[in-house]
């Protein structure tokens, strides 16, 4: 799984369009972030989704994000249980517990 940070329209960057347009700037983000996250011994994103769901975790995609896209849940990871709306995440929330390590 090749997983690269989008740096055109993300505010999160603090990066201007045109700059993030430019060819070679992506490539420079994704790695700059992957550095980020290996000093701050967080693991890659596969890792971390396997670690997820091997707590007994579920994971949903958002139907507003992968329709779209017209994807469906064979484009997904494995780990992934349902495509839901907001509305059915609230529904498996209701009366979850906040766990604080």
């Amino acid at each position: 799984m090749v997983i690269k940070l989008a740096t055109v329209g993300n505010p999160g960057l603090h990066l201007p369009t045109l700059l993030g347009g430019m060819p070679g700037v992506p490539d420079l983000v994704t790695r700059y972030m992957k550095r980020k996250m290996e000093k701050l011994d967080i693991p890659p994103i596969p890792e971390f989704i396997e670690m997820i769901s091997d707590t007994g975790a579920g994971i949903y995609a958002c139907k507003a994000s992968v329709d779209p896209f017209e994807l469906d849940k064979d484009d997904l990871v494995d780990q992934v249980q349902g495509i839901i709306t907001v509305g059915e995440f609230y529904e498996h929330a209701a009366g979850g517990q906040i766990v604080y390590t």
